[in-house]
Protein backbone atom coordinates (compact mmCIF):
# COMPACT_ATOMS: atom_id res chain seq x y z
CA UNK A 1 0.00 0.00 0.00
CA UNK A 2 0.92 3.51 -0.77
CA UNK A 3 -0.54 5.23 2.03
CA UNK A 4 1.35 5.00 5.62
CA UNK A 5 1.85 1.74 6.52
CA UNK A 6 1.09 0.71 9.99
CA UNK A 7 2.83 -1.55 11.77
CA UNK A 8 0.33 -4.71 11.02
CA UNK A 9 0.87 -3.49 7.13
CA UNK A 10 4.56 -3.57 7.39
CA UNK A 11 4.47 -6.66 8.71
CA UNK A 12 1.87 -8.25 6.33
CA UNK A 13 4.35 -7.05 3.70
CA UNK A 14 7.31 -8.50 5.54
CA UNK A 15 5.12 -11.93 5.20
CA UNK A 16 4.35 -11.48 1.09
CA UNK A 17 8.34 -10.58 0.86
CA UNK A 18 8.04 -6.67 0.39
CA UNK A 19 6.74 -3.90 0.62
CA UNK A 20 2.82 -3.84 -0.74
CA UNK A 21 2.28 -1.46 -3.53
CA UNK A 22 -1.15 0.35 -4.48
CA UNK A 23 -3.56 -1.59 -6.67
CA UNK A 24 -6.55 -0.16 -8.44
CA UNK A 25 -9.61 -1.55 -6.71
CA UNK A 26 -13.44 -1.60 -6.97
CA UNK A 27 -14.15 1.50 -4.86
CA UNK A 28 -17.25 -0.27 -2.43
CA UNK A 29 -17.61 -1.27 0.19
CA UNK A 30 -17.66 -5.04 1.29
CA UNK A 31 -21.33 -6.00 1.48
CA UNK A 32 -20.98 -7.63 4.92
CA UNK A 33 -19.73 -4.01 6.16
CA UNK A 34 -21.85 -0.98 6.37
CA UNK A 35 -19.70 2.20 6.58
CA UNK A 36 -21.05 4.15 9.68
CA UNK A 37 -22.36 7.72 9.40
CA UNK A 38 -19.37 10.51 10.12
CA UNK A 39 -16.44 8.18 8.68
CA UNK A 40 -14.34 9.10 6.42
CA UNK A 41 -14.22 6.97 2.69
CA UNK A 42 -16.66 4.86 1.48
CA UNK A 43 -14.49 1.28 1.45
CA UNK A 44 -14.67 -1.26 3.76
CA UNK A 45 -13.23 0.22 7.30
CA UNK A 46 -12.78 -3.19 8.97
CA UNK A 47 -8.96 -2.96 8.49
CA UNK A 48 -8.15 1.07 8.64
CA UNK A 49 -11.30 3.02 9.69
CA UNK A 50 -9.65 4.47 12.97
CA UNK A 51 -6.49 5.06 11.31
CA UNK A 52 -7.98 7.04 7.96
CA UNK A 53 -10.59 8.91 10.08
CA UNK A 54 -7.23 9.95 12.56
CA UNK A 55 -5.35 11.49 9.68
CA UNK A 56 -8.71 12.91 8.26
CA UNK A 57 -9.08 14.60 10.85
CA UNK A 58 -5.50 15.89 12.02
CA UNK A 59 -4.91 16.90 8.58
CA UNK A 60 -8.41 19.02 8.62
CA UNK A 61 -7.49 20.37 11.46
CA UNK A 62 -3.71 21.82 9.72
CA UNK A 63 -5.42 23.98 7.33
CA UNK A 64 -8.22 25.31 9.56
CA UNK A 65 -11.18 23.25 8.44
CA UNK A 66 -13.74 22.67 11.64
CA UNK A 67 -14.68 18.92 11.30
CA UNK A 68 -18.40 17.67 11.27
CA UNK A 69 -19.49 16.42 14.68
CA UNK A 70 -20.60 13.59 13.82
CA UNK A 71 -16.89 13.30 12.61
CA UNK A 72 -15.62 13.23 15.70
CA UNK A 73 -18.11 11.44 17.53
CA UNK A 74 -17.59 8.19 15.61
CA UNK A 75 -13.49 8.50 15.89
CA UNK A 76 -14.17 8.74 20.20
CA UNK A 77 -17.09 6.39 19.82
CA UNK A 78 -14.42 3.36 18.77
CA UNK A 79 -12.59 3.77 22.20
CA UNK A 80 -12.46 0.78 24.53
CA UNK A 81 -13.27 1.27 28.13
CA UNK A 82 -9.62 0.41 29.02
CA UNK A 83 -8.81 3.46 26.76
CA UNK A 84 -7.56 1.30 23.68
CA UNK A 85 -8.88 1.54 19.82
CA UNK A 86 -9.42 -1.35 17.28
CA UNK A 87 -9.05 -0.55 13.93
CA UNK A 88 -12.56 -0.57 13.87
CA UNK A 89 -15.63 -1.21 16.16
CA UNK A 90 -18.50 -2.23 13.97
CA UNK A 91 -20.78 -2.54 17.30
CA UNK A 92 -19.78 0.12 19.53
CA UNK A 93 -22.97 -0.60 21.92
CA UNK A 94 -20.93 -4.11 22.89
CA UNK A 95 -18.19 -3.71 25.12
CA UNK A 96 -14.45 -4.57 24.17
CA UNK A 97 -13.22 -8.37 24.73
CA UNK A 98 -10.32 -10.26 24.63
CA UNK A 99 -11.26 -10.98 20.65
CA UNK A 100 -11.16 -7.24 19.44
CA UNK A 101 -7.50 -7.08 18.19
CA UNK A 102 -7.14 -3.30 19.86
CA UNK A 103 -3.39 -2.13 18.75
CA UNK A 104 -1.11 0.73 19.47
CA UNK A 105 -0.58 2.39 15.87
CA UNK A 106 -5.08 3.18 15.78
CA UNK A 107 -4.81 4.25 19.68
CA UNK A 108 -1.84 6.52 18.87
CA UNK A 109 -3.27 8.16 15.52
CA UNK A 110 -6.52 8.67 17.21
CA UNK A 111 -5.05 10.62 20.62
CA UNK A 112 -2.45 12.75 18.30
CA UNK A 113 -6.15 13.77 16.45
CA UNK A 114 -8.04 14.77 18.97
CA UNK A 115 -5.49 16.20 20.96
CA UNK A 116 -5.10 18.49 17.75
CA UNK A 117 -9.00 19.20 17.88
CA UNK A 118 -8.77 19.89 21.86
CA UNK A 119 -11.35 19.22 24.38
CA UNK A 120 -10.96 15.60 24.19
CA UNK A 121 -8.45 15.34 27.74
CA UNK A 122 -10.72 12.32 29.00
CA UNK A 123 -10.94 10.64 25.94
CA UNK A 124 -7.04 11.34 25.31
CA UNK A 125 -5.93 10.42 28.99
CA UNK A 126 -7.05 7.02 28.79
CA UNK A 127 -5.59 6.25 25.95
CA UNK A 128 -2.62 7.94 27.11
CA UNK A 129 -2.50 5.54 30.33
CA UNK A 130 -2.93 2.63 28.36
CA UNK A 131 0.12 3.13 25.97
CA UNK A 132 2.12 3.34 28.75
CA UNK A 133 0.82 0.16 30.32
CA UNK A 134 1.79 -1.85 26.93
CA UNK A 135 5.32 -0.40 26.86
CA UNK A 136 7.51 -3.15 26.24
CA UNK A 137 11.17 -3.15 28.30
CA UNK A 138 13.43 -1.99 25.66
CA UNK A 139 10.68 1.42 25.62
CA UNK A 140 8.92 0.88 22.60
CA UNK A 141 6.05 -0.29 21.15
CA UNK A 142 4.69 -3.03 18.97
CA UNK A 143 1.97 -3.17 16.86
CA UNK A 144 0.19 -5.41 19.51
CA UNK A 145 0.23 -5.55 23.37
CA UNK A 146 3.64 -7.72 23.73
CA UNK A 147 4.54 -7.21 20.36
CA UNK A 148 8.37 -6.50 19.76
CA UNK A 149 8.88 -3.25 19.55
CA UNK A 150 9.51 -1.75 15.82
CA UNK A 151 10.32 1.77 14.71
CA UNK A 152 6.80 2.51 13.30
CA UNK A 153 4.86 1.73 16.33
CA UNK A 154 6.91 3.41 18.69
CA UNK A 155 7.09 6.42 16.56
CA UNK A 156 3.39 7.16 16.44
CA UNK A 157 3.24 6.71 20.37
CA UNK A 158 5.75 9.23 20.55
CA UNK A 159 3.67 11.40 18.63
CA UNK A 160 0.29 10.67 20.91
CA UNK A 161 2.87 11.41 23.87
CA UNK A 162 3.86 15.05 22.40
CA UNK A 163 0.47 15.45 21.01
CA UNK A 164 -0.74 15.43 25.16
CA UNK A 165 2.19 17.11 26.38
CA UNK A 166 3.88 14.10 28.07
CA UNK A 167 7.78 14.09 27.18
CA UNK A 168 8.52 10.96 25.67
CA UNK A 169 12.36 10.74 27.24
CA UNK A 170 10.40 10.57 30.37
CA UNK A 171 8.00 7.63 29.59
CA UNK A 172 10.28 4.52 30.72
CA UNK A 173 10.02 1.18 31.13
CA UNK A 174 12.66 -0.78 32.48
CA UNK A 175 15.08 2.68 32.55
CA UNK A 176 14.36 2.82 28.50
CA UNK A 177 12.65 5.54 26.90
CA UNK A 178 11.00 5.61 23.66
CA UNK A 179 14.35 7.27 22.26
CA UNK A 180 16.12 4.24 23.36
CA UNK A 181 14.34 1.86 21.55
CA UNK A 182 14.58 4.03 18.24
CA UNK A 183 18.40 4.11 18.71
CA UNK A 184 18.36 0.06 18.57
CA UNK A 185 16.78 0.48 15.36
CA UNK A 186 19.48 2.74 13.77
CA UNK A 187 21.78 2.01 11.46
CA UNK A 188 25.20 2.77 11.48
CA UNK A 189 27.16 5.05 8.69
CA UNK A 190 28.65 2.23 6.75
CA UNK A 191 27.11 -0.29 4.42
CA UNK A 192 23.59 -0.78 2.94
CA UNK A 193 21.43 1.55 3.88
CA UNK A 194 23.44 4.07 5.87
CA UNK A 195 21.86 6.01 8.23
CA UNK A 196 18.48 4.81 8.15
CA UNK A 197 16.36 2.77 10.58
CA UNK A 198 15.07 -0.61 10.36
CA UNK A 199 11.46 -1.01 10.79
CA UNK A 200 12.83 -4.33 13.74
CA UNK A 201 15.57 -6.56 13.65
CA UNK A 202 15.36 -9.43 11.12
CA UNK A 203 15.26 -13.42 12.20
CA UNK A 204 18.96 -12.74 12.26
CA UNK A 205 18.95 -9.35 14.46
CA UNK A 206 20.18 -7.82 11.31
CA UNK A 207 18.75 -4.53 10.77
CA UNK A 208 17.46 -3.94 7.52
CA UNK A 209 17.01 -0.27 6.01
CA UNK A 210 13.35 0.72 5.50
CA UNK A 211 12.00 3.80 3.95
CA UNK A 212 8.79 4.07 5.79
CA UNK A 213 10.32 3.33 9.39
CA UNK A 214 13.09 6.07 8.61
CA UNK A 215 10.68 8.89 7.30
CA UNK A 216 9.03 7.49 10.85
CA UNK A 217 11.69 7.39 13.10
CA UNK A 218 13.29 10.60 12.00
CA UNK A 219 9.80 12.61 12.75
CA UNK A 220 9.94 10.68 15.91
CA UNK A 221 13.41 11.09 17.30
CA UNK A 222 12.28 14.99 16.69
CA UNK A 223 9.62 14.88 18.95
CA UNK A 224 6.94 15.03 16.44
CA UNK A 225 4.00 13.69 15.36
CA UNK A 226 2.24 12.45 12.41
CA UNK A 227 1.98 15.80 11.24
CA UNK A 228 5.79 16.61 11.45
CA UNK A 229 6.86 20.75 11.89
CA UNK A 230 8.51 23.07 9.56
CA UNK A 231 11.94 23.88 10.60
CA UNK A 232 14.60 26.34 10.28
CA UNK A 233 17.27 25.29 8.03
CA UNK A 234 19.55 22.78 9.90
CA UNK A 235 23.12 24.06 9.75
CA UNK A 236 25.01 20.87 10.08
CA UNK A 237 23.56 19.86 6.63
CA UNK A 238 23.14 15.79 5.08
CA UNK A 239 26.00 14.64 7.02
CA UNK A 240 25.87 10.97 8.77
CA UNK A 241 27.83 11.20 12.19
CA UNK A 242 28.30 7.61 13.90
CA UNK A 243 27.73 6.50 16.41
CA UNK A 244 24.43 8.15 16.80
CA UNK A 245 24.73 8.35 21.08
CA UNK A 246 21.34 10.88 20.67
CA UNK A 247 17.81 10.77 18.83
CA UNK A 248 18.71 14.04 17.31
CA UNK A 249 21.82 12.49 15.64
CA UNK A 250 20.03 9.40 14.85
CA UNK A 251 17.42 12.00 13.34
CA UNK A 252 19.75 13.61 11.45
CA UNK A 253 21.36 10.44 9.86
CA UNK A 254 17.92 9.20 9.18
CA UNK A 255 17.60 12.62 6.77
CA UNK A 256 20.76 11.64 4.80
CA UNK A 257 19.07 7.88 4.37
CA UNK A 258 16.08 9.70 3.07
CA UNK A 259 17.78 12.46 0.83
CA UNK A 260 19.80 9.66 -1.35
CA UNK A 261 16.93 7.26 -1.58
CA UNK A 262 14.95 10.21 -3.25
CA UNK A 263 17.89 11.83 -5.41
CA UNK A 264 17.44 11.18 -9.28
CA UNK A 265 13.84 10.32 -9.31
CA UNK A 266 12.19 12.31 -6.39
CA UNK A 267 10.57 9.22 -5.14
CA UNK A 268 10.92 6.12 -3.09
CA UNK A 269 9.99 2.98 -4.36
CA UNK A 270 8.13 -0.12 -3.16
CA UNK A 271 8.52 -3.45 -4.56
CA UNK A 272 7.17 -6.63 -4.63
CA UNK A 273 8.50 -10.06 -5.44
CA UNK A 274 7.37 -10.95 -9.37
CA UNK A 275 5.79 -8.01 -9.91
CA UNK A 276 7.54 -4.34 -11.51
CA UNK A 277 8.70 -1.74 -8.68
CA UNK A 278 6.17 1.19 -8.03
CA UNK A 279 6.50 4.34 -6.86
CA UNK A 280 5.23 5.13 -3.42
CA UNK A 281 3.52 8.14 -2.96
CA UNK A 282 2.51 7.64 0.45
CA UNK A 283 6.22 7.03 2.23
CA UNK A 284 7.32 9.91 -0.49
CA UNK A 285 4.78 12.33 1.36
CA UNK A 286 6.15 10.76 4.60
CA UNK A 287 9.65 11.36 3.95
CA UNK A 288 8.62 14.93 2.96
CA UNK A 289 7.95 15.51 6.11
CA UNK A 290 10.33 13.93 8.03
CA UNK A 291 12.76 16.00 5.94
CA UNK A 292 10.97 19.24 6.51
CA UNK A 293 11.20 18.45 10.52
CA UNK A 294 14.81 18.00 10.21
CA UNK A 295 15.24 21.45 8.70
CA UNK A 296 15.87 19.96 5.23
CA UNK A 297 12.63 21.29 3.22
CA UNK A 298 15.11 22.49 0.72
CA UNK A 299 16.62 18.59 -0.42
CA UNK A 300 12.63 17.77 -0.02
CA UNK A 301 11.73 19.97 -3.14
CA UNK A 302 12.03 17.96 -5.56
CA UNK A 303 9.86 15.36 -3.93
CA UNK A 304 6.99 18.07 -3.58
CA UNK A 305 7.16 18.72 -7.24
CA UNK A 306 7.12 15.37 -8.03
CA UNK A 307 3.85 14.86 -5.61
CA UNK A 308 2.34 17.98 -6.67
CA UNK A 309 2.51 16.64 -10.41
CA UNK A 310 2.18 12.70 -10.33
CA UNK A 311 -0.17 11.99 -7.15
CA UNK A 312 -3.46 12.84 -8.62
CA UNK A 313 -4.78 9.79 -9.68
CA UNK A 314 -3.20 7.43 -6.81
CA UNK A 315 -4.76 9.92 -3.98
CA UNK A 316 -8.40 9.54 -5.83
CA UNK A 317 -7.61 5.84 -5.40
CA UNK A 318 -6.34 5.84 -1.90
CA UNK A 319 -8.96 8.00 -0.58
CA UNK A 320 -8.95 10.17 2.80
CA UNK A 321 -5.67 9.11 4.40
CA UNK A 322 -3.73 9.70 1.22
CA UNK A 323 -5.04 13.38 0.99
CA UNK A 324 -4.25 13.47 4.42
CA UNK A 325 -0.70 12.57 4.14
CA UNK A 326 -0.36 15.12 1.11
CA UNK A 327 -1.86 18.03 3.18
CA UNK A 328 0.24 16.82 5.58
CA UNK A 329 2.96 17.15 3.47
CA UNK A 330 2.32 20.05 1.67
CA UNK A 331 1.48 21.79 4.99
CA UNK A 332 5.06 21.15 6.44
CA UNK A 333 6.59 22.38 3.62
CA UNK A 334 5.00 25.61 3.74
CA UNK A 335 3.17 24.95 0.26
CA UNK A 336 -0.73 25.69 -0.23
CA UNK A 337 -2.86 22.40 0.00
CA UNK A 338 -5.49 24.02 -1.98
CA UNK A 339 -3.36 24.80 -4.92
CA UNK A 340 -1.02 21.54 -5.20
CA UNK A 341 -0.38 20.67 -8.50
CA UNK A 342 -4.00 20.41 -10.09
CA UNK A 343 -5.61 19.84 -6.72
CA UNK A 344 -7.04 21.44 -4.20
CA UNK A 345 -6.52 18.73 -1.70
CA UNK A 346 -8.41 20.12 1.01
CA UNK A 347 -11.94 20.14 -1.11
CA UNK A 348 -10.68 16.68 -2.09
CA UNK A 349 -10.70 15.30 1.55
CA UNK A 350 -13.77 17.58 2.67
CA UNK A 351 -15.78 15.37 0.32
CA UNK A 352 -14.92 12.12 1.22
CA UNK A 353 -16.71 12.28 4.20
CA UNK A 354 -19.30 14.33 6.41
CA UNK A 355 -19.51 18.11 5.35
CA UNK A 356 -17.22 20.52 8.08
CA UNK A 357 -18.78 23.16 9.95
CA UNK A 358 -16.61 25.23 8.97
CA UNK A 359 -13.91 25.44 5.71
CA UNK A 360 -11.56 28.80 5.64
CA UNK A 361 -12.12 30.44 1.94
CA UNK A 362 -9.26 29.57 -0.15
CA UNK A 363 -7.00 32.23 -1.07
CA UNK A 364 -7.07 33.90 -4.62
CA UNK A 365 -2.93 33.04 -4.27
CA UNK A 366 -1.21 30.65 -3.32
CA UNK A 367 -0.49 31.58 0.08
CA UNK A 368 -0.87 28.80 2.30
CA UNK A 369 -3.36 28.89 5.58
CA UNK A 370 -4.88 32.16 4.77
CA UNK A 371 -8.12 32.61 5.96
CA UNK A 372 -11.37 34.65 4.83
CA UNK A 373 -15.22 34.29 5.71
CA UNK A 374 -16.06 30.90 6.18
CA UNK A 375 -18.30 28.03 4.58
CA UNK A 376 -20.78 26.83 6.54
CA UNK A 377 -21.58 23.15 5.40
CA UNK A 378 -24.43 20.38 6.84
CA UNK A 379 -23.24 17.60 8.67
CA UNK A 380 -24.50 15.39 6.59
CA UNK A 381 -22.29 12.69 5.40
CA UNK A 382 -20.43 13.17 1.90
CA UNK A 383 -19.41 10.93 -0.87
CA UNK A 384 -15.87 9.95 -2.42
CA UNK A 385 -14.88 7.40 -4.58
CA UNK A 386 -11.97 6.60 -2.75
CA UNK A 387 -10.03 3.56 -2.13
CA UNK A 388 -7.57 3.05 0.97
CA UNK A 389 -5.89 0.07 0.03
CA UNK A 390 -6.35 -2.77 -2.51
CA UNK A 391 -8.61 -5.13 -1.97
CA UNK A 392 -8.40 -8.78 -1.99
CA UNK A 393 -4.62 -9.47 -1.98
CA UNK A 394 -3.65 -7.01 0.73
CA UNK A 395 -6.98 -8.08 2.59
CA UNK A 396 -5.94 -11.41 2.64
CA UNK A 397 -2.45 -10.78 3.70
CA UNK A 398 -3.17 -8.21 6.71
CA UNK A 399 -6.27 -11.04 7.55
CA UNK A 400 -3.26 -13.34 7.97
CA UNK A 401 -1.27 -11.66 9.79
CA UNK A 402 -3.90 -10.15 12.04
CA UNK A 403 -5.18 -14.16 12.88
CA UNK A 404 -1.22 -14.68 13.58
CA UNK A 405 -0.80 -11.77 15.73
CA UNK A 406 -4.23 -12.70 17.95
CA UNK A 407 -3.13 -16.42 18.07
CA UNK A 408 0.12 -15.34 20.08
CA UNK A 409 -0.19 -15.45 23.45
CA UNK A 410 1.61 -12.00 23.94
CA UNK A 411 -1.45 -9.89 22.68
CA UNK A 412 -4.58 -10.09 21.61
CA UNK A 413 -4.29 -2.03 13.44
CA UNK A 414 -4.32 -2.23 9.47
Amino acid sequence: MNVRRSAAVLAAAAVIGGATPAVAADPSPSPSVAIPAGLYGRTDPTYDGVWRQSLALLAQNTVGVRPASSAIAWLTGQQCANGAFAAFRADTAKPCDAKLMVDTNSTAAAVQALAALGNHTPVTAKSVAWLKSVQNADGGWGYSPGGASDANSTAVVVGALTATGEQPQSVVKGGKSPYDALLKLALPCTGDGAGAFAYQPDKKGALVANADATAAAVTAALGKGLGGAAANPDSEGLTCKAPATDATQAARNGTTYLARELTGSGHLTSSLPGAEDQPDYGNTADAVVALATAGQSEVAAPAVHWLQTDSAKWAQQAGPAAYAQLILAATAVSADPRHFGSQDLVALLNATGPGPVYVPTAAPSSSAGAKGDTAAADDSSGSGSTVWIAGGILLVVVAAVGFMLFGRSRNKRS
